[in-house]
């Protein structure tokens, strides 16, 4: 497979340029700085963990570049009242449009049906993208390690931080790692799926745990399909979890988020 996530890279350097020209970054930043409704996203992962359970950042997706349209019957905000009401921590959002039939009223619909902290899952290149993130309402954004130069991953770290949000950094083999160790974030994504050819594996995220030093949170992103995989990860300290096509392809997303971590009576019922 060609690489995706050159090709959506080139893509995002068009968009971010279009919208500059659209709204100057000053006027949205005054939007940002006007907002005062800051949910905790990495408290409410803490505080789901210190319960005892397990915290699930709950996606909304409509489709991926490898896997075409997942859910066609695509309303957010009844996915996101789902996920609420069935256990999940905070929500991600996709807002990318060309690749993954996001949007950014997907991300405004979805905050706005619950209390969970929501992440802008997006392939964040240029600080007027993290500044449109705060406008838009996201209480977190998604840096991709991969996507970024370390000087980049600090300066959209910065712009983050100065307006209150949380940041996960995403990444996916060791050369990404100390990158995102030069960073004052406790999220550490560690993401299964090779955003290069879109090959998942559940040992990507087992592999990288004996590297990781201490008072990261790790947070195992993608191919988590049955109570199986959530045990194993259990079973090594990881306690958070970022899950979205398997709970797209279900009748009632939220129920199956229960169902793949919360009840634990199913036997290690498949997700998908």
């Amino acid at each position: 497979m060609s690489n995706i996530l050159k090709e959506i890279l080139d893509a995002k350097r068009i968009e971010v340029a279009t919208a500059r020209q659209m709204r100057s970054e000053a006027e949205l930043l005054r939007e940002a700085r006007s907002r005062n409704d800051i949910r905790g996203f990495a408290r409410a992962i803490e505080d789901k963990i210190a319960q005892g359970k397990p915290a699930v950042i709950a996606e909304i997706k409509k489709a991926s570049p490898s896997k075409g349209v997942i859910r066609p019957d695509f309303h957010p905000s009844e996915i996101a009242t789902s996920y609420a009401c069935h256990g999940a921590a905070c929500l991600s959002v996709l807002t990318d449009v060309q690749f993954f039939q996001g949007g950014y009223d997907h991300l405004r619909q979805a905050r706005a049906a619950c209390s969970l902290p929501v992440l802008r899952k997006d392939f964040l290149i240029d600080p007027y993208q993290v500044i449109h993130a705060r406008a838009l309402g996201a209480d977190c954004v998604l840096l991709i390690a991969a996507a970024l130069s370390p000087s980049q991953l600090l300066e959209l770290e910065a712009v983050a931080t100065e307006l209150g949000m949380d940041v996960l950094v995403e990444i996916h083999d060791a050369n990404e790692l100390d990158a995102a160790l030069a960073l004052q974030t406790s999220l550490l994504g560690i993401n299964n799926r090779n955003l290069r050819t879109f090959d998942t594996r559940l040992e990507t995220t087992l592999d990288m745990l004996k590297t990781l030093p201490e008072g990261k949170r790790v947070i195992t992103e993608s191919g988590i399909l049955q109570t199986t995989d959530v045990d194993r990860m259990r079973a090594h300290g990881v306690q958070a979890f970022l899950v979205g096509e398997a709970f797209m392809r279900e009748p009632d997303p939220g129920v199956a988020l229960q169902a793949l971590f919360f009840d634990r009576d199913q036997g290690g019922r498949n997700a998908t």
